[in-house]
């Protein structure tokens, strides 16, 4: 055995490192020590992907050849982040050019007025290349932020508001025609998210369901409406917001009437760490598929300049998800401007890409080379093992690819550097997790 690591480290600058150590036996050391137990498996995972939006796609389009085939390179090809999937906004979000939507004329039941340009203005040119450079089809998720204005209790695409109860059909054939439009063109549809954040009243494009009332809405109108335009091969999740609440939403919303309609739940990582949920439901409904649908660091929260420490806490929330069941993983917009937009509400956040539309720089933020620690490596269809570690200050998990290597990531946030002995099937080997770094180690059975 060998195990061939890769270390991202420092603040505020990231420095890299490759380091290749043999497995010795197991000499019966009781300190410092890193389980891995391949025979207790766990979920699958299906891979790693982020959104194409209308603002990225418009910032995307601004620069010039060789920044796009960088950017697309880095995300897309199998040799570098691998990224296998992408989401995509029904309609307008906030990361927008401006609000939208395919059809917003009221009495329009045959959505005779349906424009698609939208979408096919910015996003489809991306979504293309994105296939292109990855060599085939990429699933791609959908999720809604707002019905039409018209639909709404409060007659707009802003400040939450409900979707009226006479237009629940209506809404469930829009969401169709939406879906056939991407695959008449020859795009792979494969998932569907009810609807981005149901209980966030916010000023930019949103609706508020209750659980009863998106258990309504699947099961009476999504899903026969789905069902009428052979669309049940798409694969719907609940929930689409934070993991405070996750659990007790999947409690309300799957029964014996809905189960066979829903494919999974999808989550954010908003209102922190909340790992136990996704055990409780992994526990409770352990059919059902957990996806982080939106991740990503606003900057009201967070500073521009704290790339380590904010790249810290996404790998800690990462890191977290998959040990207690996550199955794949979105990260929100792939690609933003210099102030992280443009979003039609000021709602700027950063991305692991960063075009200065000014200065034609194309800036590459930590946070991408702490997301390839895991999407480079651990591959669709790796199974989670087991670990245990003997310190909470180091955050830990291990997959099993389908070739048979083991993977093993660890996470250090603090100041000090912290030794670690890996150990497994009766060897193991010394090692060191830097300060402020992030280590995957490949080993070769």
């Amino acid at each position: 055995m060998k195990l061939h690591s890769y270390t991202t480290h420092g603040e505020p600058k990231a420095m890299e490192e490759e380091l290749e150590l043999p497995f010795v036996p197991d000499d019966g050391t009781e300190n410092e020590v890193i389980n891995i137990y391949r025979q207790m498996r766990y979920q699958t995972m299906e891979g790693f992907g982020g959104a194409l939006t209308d603002a990225a796609g418009s910032v995307f389009a601004k620069m010039n050849e060789a920044q796009q085939e960088e950017l697309l390179t880095r995300y897309f090809s199998p040799e570098e982040m691998n990224y296998v999937m992408v989401r995509m906004p029904i309609d307008s979000c906030d990361f927008a050019t401006h609000m939208y939507a395919a059809d917003d004329k009221e009495g329009d039941e045959n959505f005779k007025t349906f424009d698609f340009r939208d979408v096919e203005q910015y996003m489809l040119p991306l979504l293309d290349r994105a296939e292109i450079k990855c060599g085939k089809k990429i699933p791609i998720m959908l999720s809604p932020w707002s019905p039409p204005a018209y639909m709404k209790t409060n007659g707009g695409r802003k400040g939450g508001g409900s979707l009226k109860t006479e237009y629940y059909g209506a809404w469930a054939a829009y969401i169709c025609r939406y879906i056939k439009e991407y695959e008449t063109r020859g795009y792979e549809v494969k998932r569907l998210s009810v609807q981005n954040e149901p209980k966030a009243v916010q000023t930019w494009d949103s609706c508020v369901y209750t659980p009863e009332e998106e258990k309504v809405f699947v099961r009476d109108y999504l899903y026969p409406e789905m069902r009428k335009n052979n669309l049940t091969h798409i694969e719907i999740f609940i929930w689409d917001h934070n993991k405070e609440r996750a659990f007790e939403r999947a409690c309300s919303i799957i029964d014996e009437t809905t189960n066979k309609m829903i494919a999974g739940v999808a989550f954010h990582w908003y209102s922190g760490d909340h790992f136990e949920a996704l055990s409780l439901i992994r526990e409770k409904f352990p059919n059902k598929k957990l996806m982080l649908s939106e991740s990503c660091l606003e900057f009201s929260k967070y500073g521009k300049g704290e790339q380590c420490q904010n790249a810290g806490r996404l790998a800690h929330d990462m890191i977290g998800n998959l040990n207690h069941g996550m199955n794949g993983f979105y990260d929100w917009n792939i690609l933003l401007d210099e102030k992280g937009g443009p979003n039609h509400v000021g709602n700027y956040c950063d991305a692991p890409f960063l075009f200065d539309t000014v200065g034609k720089e194309l800036e590459e933020r930590y946070a991408l080379k702490y997301y390839w620690h895991f999407s480079q490596f651990i591959r669709p269809g790796a199974i989670r093992i087991a670990t245990t570690c003997y310190t909470s200050d180091l955050d830990v998990t291990a997959w099993e690819n389908p070739d048979g290597s083991v993977v093993l990531i660890v996470l250090n946030r603090t100041a000090e550097e912290i030794p670690y002995v890996v150990r497994g099937g009766g060897q193991m080997v010394v090692c060191s997790a830097k300060p402020f770094s992030l280590t995957t180690a490949v080993i070769i059975l």
